[in-house]
């Protein structure tokens, strides 16, 4: 299992689909997981720092996990079937919940959890970008400091 941080969300063209994109701490293999455009928007706006007016509902989640005095202690990215990626919440006692990655990350951004990927997920999925693309890399990041939550809204919105 590695440790993976949150590189950010991007949006694919044509499609206007929204990808979370994460790497590992300690190793080169970065993780892409299509994900719906609210939950794009909550990890965006933690990343950020926005604080919206009205808390969002990965907000309210943190609020009630705590309100119930338990800890979330990290995310775990455990599956990949069928192009669907499966995620748990490890609460202290190890209960353990099944849940949406994309939530599993925005929760665990809000909470300052580790996240973390089973090998075999990687192995599947993981990319390893060649050191000639560390400079779309870079542009990536630059996107990211550029995009502001609005951009993560769908046309039905």
């Amino acid at each position: 299992m590695s440790e993976m941080r949150v590189v950010g969300v991007r949006v694919e063209l044509p499609a206007n689909q929204p990808i979370l994109l994460l790497r590992e701490t300690e190793g080169e293999r970065y993780l892409p997981i299509w994900i719906g455009s609210v939950e794009a928007t909550a990890i965006a706006l933690e990343q950020q720092g926005v604080r919206p007016a009205r808390p969002l509902t990965h907000d309210l989640l943190k609020d009630v996990i705590g309100g119930l005095g338990r800890d979330l202690e990290q995310v775990i990215i455990t599956d990949l079937q069928e192009s669907t990626f499966f995620a748990e919440l490890v609460f202290d006692g190890d209960v353990r919940v099944s849940a949406r990655p994309s939530d599993s990350v925005a929760l665990a951004l809000r909470m300052g959890v580790p996240i973390h990927a089973e090998e075999g997920v990687l192995e599947e999925a993981g990319l390893i970008i060649p050191d000639e693309q560390e400079d779309e890399v870079e542009k990536f990041r630059e996107f990211l400091d550029s995009v502001s939550p609005e951009d993560f809204r769908g046309a039905d919105t």
